[in-house]
């Protein structure tokens, strides 16, 4: 009778470990970071050129250490090809362990919304994470496009009032591929700004 109670138990285990991995592959993670605080010193560089500033520089270690203690780490990261974008994730992406699948993308500079959109949409199925590195006002208004009624309360409000340089917003979809994110389809569960992290 034991050993007939145990293979029932086994069973039930292996199914719910079956439902779990179902749910597990059908949930897209989404890290929207915007850049650290850039130079502004050197006049002559055009605005894709410019370097991080030391503040900037501090910014970036501190999510980077906030997303690595809270398991934030990305399977597919894309980065704006301005120059303070890739300083930021030359920061980040150490800390987090680095990460074999980056792609680096002059149209993610200054894109709207919904450039940066289709950009996402286009990852990978089999992905389950993704960082995007990018710029405001895009990016702020992507995060706010995909945030819908069941996002934090206190993390919408903090998104609400203004995404700061060097902050991380994370959103999760119910959704088997990154092709069906849409508007108002996601959950903002965290909203981090450095000032938060000091």
């Amino acid at each position: 009778m034991y050993y007939q109670d145990l293979h029932v138990r086994d069973r039930r285990s292996t199914r719910q470990d079956r439902r779990l991995a179902l749910r597990e592959a059908s949930i897209k993670t989404l890290y929207l970071l915007r850049h650290g605080k850039s130079d502004w010193s050197d006049p002559r560089l055009e605005d894709f050129d410019r370097p991080l500033a030391t503040r900037g520089q501090r910014a970036g270690r501190l999510i980077g250490r906030a997303m690595r203690d809270m398991g934030l780490v990305p399977a597919v990261v894309l980065c704006s090809a301005a120059r303070r974008a890739q300083e930021t994730w030359e920061l980040v992406g150490p800390i987090l362990g680095g990460c074999s699948r980056v792609r680096v993308l002059r149209s993610l500079y200054l894109a709207t919304p919904s450039r940066l959109l289709a950009a996402v949409q286009r990852l990978p199925a089999e992905a389950p994470s993704a960082l995007l590195i990018g710029h405001n006002p895009g990016l702020a208004g992507l995060a706010r496009l995909l945030s819908g009624p069941d996002s934090k309360t206190g993390a919408l409000t903090r998104l609400g009032e203004k995404y700061p340089t060097g902050a991380l917003a994370e959103l999760r979809f119910d959704v088997a591929d990154w092709a069906s994110l849409a508007a108002g389809k996601g959950r903002l569960m965290r909203f981090l700004r450095p000032r938060d992290l000091q």
